[in-house]
Order: C-alpha cells, then sequence, then structure tokens
C-alpha cells in the first residue's frame, strides 16, 4: 500500500519547484528540471493530468518529494 494519493500534474510540478528544483529547459510537455546533488529529472505531464499513486511514488524516489509536499 501506498502513502501517496492521486495529484494533478500542475499541483506536483509546484511541489518540486517549492522544494528547490529548477526548470532548466522544456520541450512541449516534457520539462527537464536540475537540483545540486540530484541527476536531471524529466517531468513529461500536462498540467490538467492526474498522477496515480505509483508514479507518485517513482517521482519521489527520483526527487526527494514526500507525500506531505503536496
Amino acid at each position: 500500500m501506498t502513502l501517496w494519493p492521486s495529484a494533478k500534474a500542475k499541483r506536483v510540478r509546484a511541489a518540486l519547484e517549492r522544494k528547490g528544483w529548477i526548470e532548466k529547459r522544456s520541450v512541449g510537455s516534457h520539462r527537464t528540471y536540475a537540483k545540486a546533488g540530484f541527476p536531471d529529472f524529466i517531468f513529461a505531464f500536462h498540467d490538467g493530468e492526474e498522477i496515480g499513486p505509483r508514479m507518485l511514488a517513482r517521482i519521489a524516489k527520483r526527487t526527494g518529494l514526500k507525500p506531505e509536499d503536496l
């Protein structure tokens, strides 16, 4: 069982930016984010899309995001 709720991509993207991730570049819906100490992360969702718990857990593993950050 995962601790993550579903969330809109816009909300997840905003949480990443609050946590210090900076958008390096974007092509269409693919945005590349950078943060010191982490490899670049490609966020490939449209703002209105719903991201499920399993995908949020995968994003968190690569970015350090926590459920309470949303």
